[in-house]
């Protein structure tokens, strides 16, 4: 294998090609071959996007139960690079820029350590938090990136953004491993933690363990882009509405929140004694997005159709007519997400 390294993208993008989706380490940034196995554009549904089959146990790119079994831990990513692509020029635009200024505070208000703020970003995913965030706020940040897929983790890593807003280093670790190691002594010395599109794959009881650990170490939490269960679609269908009930029902399988997640969560941090600050945060689609509403609507109505197999046929009709609209730029789709803004109490596990 060719062993030059390549230079990190000025602009803090994901690589065009993948890394190794093998490589043992994370941060390994060796190039290599122009290949990829991305999913047929016109008829496939990019795992991340949908349904793709597997378990409920498998269901969270950072898992929270015990500890990951080897074959489990090695097994498919439950998001694809590709989706997760896809979709970031969205999420940037949508996340809720109203709860940065009160985050700010928080921050500037936490005692200075010498090697800035440490920020915990759960289920990194390709990084796109990281890359949104790092460069709005002032300071030297380091940043300890947690996800259970060494390919995912590869990406964060090579696409990590070097530089704050005042132009202060930021720099990157990654972290191969499930949340429930995710204590407060893993948490010792963080100034933040964040995770984006993972409340609504929570379990109630999933959601409390991630507060009291946030609670515990005193660090606030930013939780962006949960599904808050509405999408409104422009021109309007007569089975909108009975989609979007079966794919928020699709949500709360296997007792995950799913629509439920802000106001769980918000409880749930609530009960350490946390301010709890919510913004909607909506993915606003229309023909410049023509290729993620596409690969959505598929994923959409995909989980619609697995929850109530009774709506196939229908579906698929809907679907047809739903993507050739999207195909002549006459379609507007807002789905709606919330972010949340978590203030815990600060403790010693901060300072």
């Amino acid at each position: 294998m060719n062993t030059r390294k390549p230079a990190v993208p000025a602009t803090g993008v994901i690589p065009a090609q993948p890394g190794p989706r093998d490589a043992p380490d994370a941060t390994d940034t060796t190039d290599v071959p122009d290949t990829t196995d991305a999913p047929d554009a016109a008829t496939a549904v990019v795992p991340g996007a949908g349904p793709t089959g597997r378990s409920a146990a498998e269901r969270h790119t950072v898992r929270l139960r015990g500890t990951t079994a080897p074959d489990d831990a090695d097994g498919p990513a439950r998001y694809a690079p590709e989706w997760l692509r896809l979709r970031e020029s969205a999420d940037a635009a949508a996340r809720a820029h109203d709860l940065l200024d009160p985050l700010r505070i928080r921050l500037t208000n936490l005692p200075r350590r010498a090697g800035g703020l440490v920020v915990h970003d759960v289920g990194c995913g390709t990084g796109s938090m990281g890359r949104w965030l790092a460069p709005l706020l002032d300071g030297p940040q380091h940043w300890v990136l947690h996800d259970r897929d060494p390919y995912l983790l590869h990406f964060a890593a090579v696409a990590a953004p070097r530089t704050a807003a005042d132009g202060s280093r930021v720099t990157v670790e990654t972290r191969r491993g499930d949340l429930a190691r995710l204590t407060p002594d893993a948490l010792t010395g963080a100034a933040l933690v964040t995770a984006s599109a993972l409340l609504d794959v929570l379990t109630t009881e999933e959601a409390g363990l991630l507060a009291a650990a946030c609670a515990a170490a005193g660090c606030p939490a930013l939780l962006s882009l949960s599904v808050a269960g509405r999408v409104d679609l422009t021109p309007a269908h007569p089975l909108d509405a009975e989609i979007t009930e079966a794919f928020n029902d699709h949500q709360r399988r296997a007792g995950m929140l799913g629509p439920d997640a802000v106001d769980a969560a918000a409880e749930a941090f609530a009960g350490h004694g946390a301010t709890v600050l919510a913004h909607p945060s909506p993915w606003r689609l229309g023909p410049d997005e023509a290729a993620l509403t596409a690969q959505w609507l598929r994923g959409w109505v995909g989980a619609a159709v697995e929850q109530r197999p009774e709506l196939r046929a229908r579906a698929a009709r809907y679907l047809d007519e739903r993507l050739a609209a999207c195909a002549a730029g006459e379609l507007r789709v807002v789905v709606h997400h919330t972010d949340l803004l978590a203030l815990c109490r600060p403790t010693g596990g901060a300072s």
